[in-house]
């Protein structure tokens, strides 16, 4: 893998700072999501959205500034697990995997997590990627629940 870095796409009141940068992760972030809008506009106003509510982005680019992963996080509190950064989306190019992004972007969510006093480093992932799950296990993740979801509509 060529250099890598990990650029942040919003500042800390969520506001996007990097919009074109942004704009070209969205055909990384649908490989995960491709529920997500399909026109790069749609795709940036919904993400700023959503850092409105508390998320932060992340993306790892390289020296090109090309899109290789990137990461969609909160910090939160909650009653179980006292402060905690929540990975919502962690994605790699699918043409890039297994050659060190995801596990990149881990890093540098654990070194946000423990900057900002989280006790927690937190994900949920599908139960048919196995092949990321191989990922969090090297990462020392633990599998501690079930995640259950109801539909509301």
């Amino acid at each position: 893998m060529s250099t890598l870095r990990i650029e942040r796409l919003c500042d800390e009141h969520g506001h996007i700072t990097q919009p074109q940068i942004l704009a070209a992760a969205l055909a990384v972030h649908r490989q995960l999501r491709p529920m997500l809008p399909e026109t790069a506009a749609d795709y940036v106003a919904k993400m700023a959205r959503i850092t409105g509510y508390g998320a932060r982005l992340v993306a790892a680019l390289n020296e090109d500034d090309q899109v290789l992963g990137l990461a969609l996080y909160r910090v939160y509190e909650n009653t179980y697990e006292d402060l905690r950064l929540y990975i919502d989306d962690l994605v790699t190019d699918e043409r890039l995997r297994s050659q060190g992004v995801g596990s990149a972007l881990i890093d540098w969510c654990e070194a946000e997590a423990r900057a900002l006093g989280c006790r927690f480093l937190v994900l949920d992932s599908g139960t048919w990627r196995t092949a990321a799950h191989k990922l969090y296990l090297r990462k020392e993740f633990v599998i501690s629940s079930f995640h259950f979801t109801r539909a509301l509509n």
